[in-house]
């Protein structure tokens, strides 16, 4: 060591030892991911127009699922590139998912890339169109659904501001657009006949990706597309409209007493599945959770599901509880149980509840339990029990 310059040395090796480290890859990637924050913002209303055939791929700029904001050029190595908008919340778009992975598979060592843009303004979209799902469209909400299904392509988000989506004009998802080498459209369109998971095997999107890596022109360049209209920022009017009518909805409380209980989680009546969900205006979960039950019958309600609120409010509290359930718009069958006796609710709700609240319970026709749950609810778990249940299923 070079004794010459002690307190030189000793400030830079204190440097060297304060300095952060440089970024390893993995630590360079978790901070990409966090860079970006969705913001959904209202867009203009406009006419939108589908790109023809021949034209060139616009190009964008627009955050994945993994945190990383993908362009045209990184896919220039690709000799046709697939670019499907599609989105969570579709059946349809659900339906093709396991098609669009095993394409994407396919055709990575053959010269063909693909790669998802989920088109949809989560501000444009409503409770009452997510009967099939268990998600919406928020960027987060993707990185879910990806992150579930094990997607093998690009995922990204176009839900700020639509530019990229207005550009390239997608009508429904899924929409399917294909691109030569020189990124020229070839093929705008279905990715297959048949929505149905297993009756077709994107034979539509196949033989277009074939006929540009062979040089040839599609047989069938231009195809309608079935699937849910693309959900554009300028529907808020509308959603404001919906959220209108949901809030003059009439609220009401019904007593009940052991009997009345029973029967309701018997579900005899219905033809339903029924959520049950056991509150008290004094328990602190219950009311910060119970906005989120309302959701559920707002985007299950139009299918065979119900949700039932059973307050465990003391008889003489009834106006409290009513007045909170019209804070809340509860328009669905709002119950209180009518006596004081809580030991009595619970062996009529189900002997194997210990008593605490809150208490949630989802019954089948005839009174099977196929999910019961104590405490605050994981809504994305329940939402997963609901639309996956076989009276109810993701697909048309």
């Amino acid at each position: 060591m070079n004794m010459k310059y002690p307190l030189l040395l000793t400030l830079a090796a204190l440097y060297t030892a304060c300095a952060p480290a440089e970024k390893q890859p993995a630590e360079a990637e978790a901070s990409s991911q966090e860079a970006f924050v969705a913001n959904p913002q209202p867009v203009s209303e406009q006419e939108v127009k589908t790109l023809e055939i021949g034209a060139p791929a616009p190009d964008f700029h627009l955050p994945g699922i993994d945190g990383k904001f993908y362009s045209l050029a990184d896919f220039e190595g690709a000799k046709a590139l697939a670019i499907v908008f599609t989105c969570n919340h579709c059946p349809t778009a659900q339906a093709y998912e396991e098609r669009l992975q095993s394409v994407a598979a396919e055709y990575r060592d053959k010269g063909g890339a693909l790669v998802a843009i989920s088109p949809n303004s989560p501000l444009g979209l409503l409770y009452e169109e997510l009967g099939y799902t268990d998600l919406n469209d928020d960027y987060e909400e993707m990185k879910i659904r990806a992150e579930a299904h094990n997607f093998n392509f690009p995922y990204l988000y176009d839900g700020d501001t639509q530019e990229t989506s207005l550009k390239y004009g997608p009508v429904a998802t899924p929409h399917v657009f294909v691109f030569d080498a020189n990124r020229k459209l070839a093929y705008t369109g279905r990715i297959d006949g048949s929505e149905k998971p297993g009756t077709a095997n994107a034979e539509g999107l196949r033989a277009a990706i074939d006929a540009v890596l062979d040089g040839q022109p599609v047989a069938e360049p231009a195809t309608k597309t079935f699937g849910c209209s693309t959900k554009w920022g300028w529907k808020l009017d509308y959603k404001k409209k919906m959220n209108r009518e949901w809030a003059e909805k009439p609220v009401r409380l019904s007593k009940l007493d052991e009997e009345g209980i029973k029967g309701l989680l018997k579900n005899e009546d219905s033809g339903k599945l029924r959520l049950i969900n056991i509150w008290a205006t004094w328990c602190g979960p219950c009311i910060l959770e119970f906005p989120e039950f309302i959701v559920l019958q707002r985007m299950y309600g139009a299918r065979d599901f119900e949700f039932v609120s059973l307050s465990a409010d003391n008889p003489e509290q009834e106006d409290k509880a009513l007045a909170f359930l019209k804070e809340k718009q509860a328009a669905c069958p709002n119950y209180l149980f009518s006596k004081d006796d809580k030991y009595a609710l619970i062996e009529a709700v189900d002997p194997e509840w210990n008593g605490a609240l809150p208490y949630s319970i989802l019954v089948e026709p005839g009174g099977k339990a196929v999910w019961k749950h104590q405490g605050e609810v994981d809504f994305y778990e329940l939402k997963r029990v609901i639309v996956e249940h076989e009276m109810m299923g993701r697909y048309y």
